[in-house]
This record gives C-alpha cells, sequence and structure tokens, in this order.
C-alpha cells in the first residue's frame, strides 16, 4: 500500500479542492503572494492573513528526474516514472507525476494539471505535457 498524506485541518481545504478537481493554493493578503505548501504563516512576510485561491493549473517544468528504481515496493508496478518541480503560472512550485513524459519531456515545457484518482477517496494532482 502506498503512503497517504497526513491531512490536517490546515491541509484539509487543499484536499477537499482536489476532490472538486481544483487544485489550490494559500494565498498571502498582506504581500498578495501565493505559495505551496498549504501553512498557516506565509514564508516571505511571515502574516497569518492567508486566504485559499484556485490555481488555473498551468505551469511549465522546472526540473525532473525518471525513476527506473521504486522509492519502495508500493512503488514496484510503477517504474519508470517521472516525478517533476511544475512551476505553476502563479509562481509557487511544487513537486508532482507527469502522466504522459513520452510526449516531449524537457525542462520548460508547458504542462497542465490532472486529478487522478487514489485510495481512500484521496485525489492527487498530476501533470501532462501539453501538445499541439
Amino acid at each position: 500500500m502506498k503512503p497517504m498524506p497526513v491531512i490536517d485541518p490546515g491541509t484539509q481545504p487543499y484536499w477537499d479542492a482536489l476532490k472538486d478537481n481544483r487544485l489550490t493554493l494559500k494565498h498571502c493578503k498582506a504581500c498578495n503572494t501565493p505559495h505551496f505548501y498549504p501553512r498557516e504563516l506565509c514564508p516571505l512576510c511571515y502574516s497569518d492573513d492567508l486566504d485559499w485561491i484556485d490555481a488555473a493549473g498551468g505551469g511549465v517544468i522546472y526540473s525532473y528526474t525518471v525513476a527506473h528504481r521504486a522509492a519502495g515496493p508500493a512503488f514496484a508496478e510503477d517504474v519508470p516514472y517521472t516525478i517533476a518541480i511544475i512551476e505553476l503560472d502563479e509562481g509557487p512550485r511544487l513537486m508532482s507525476r507527469i502522466v504522459n513524459p513520452d510526449a516531449g519531456l524537457r525542462i520548460g515545457v508547458r504542462v497542465q494539471v490532472q486529478f487522478e484518482a487514489a485510495a481512500e477517496g484521496l485525489v492527487l494532482p498530476v501533470f501532462e505535457i501539453v501538445t499541439g
């Protein structure tokens, strides 16, 4: 069984939005900056005046790696898989999986979020290379 994230009251809105096929970011109202991962204080100005915003879901591959050796027995059936750091159009970066790496995997290529159902009703954001 794959490891599951720890969902707490501070991250619950993020996970709930994913179930509705929405990618959300914490947004600092004091310095007008979105950030990822969800946390209780802005990592730039330390304000606690935060809200949630919907991200458009687009971005570019900032970096990536192709795993040919599983990160543990739970991932053995998935190899090879591509993990990337995605720089969202809103600015924050997040780590996720690229679902179609054969479509032109390279740094700087455009990607768009997709929503993948996982175990126990969990939905994960994964990214697809934008083609055409």
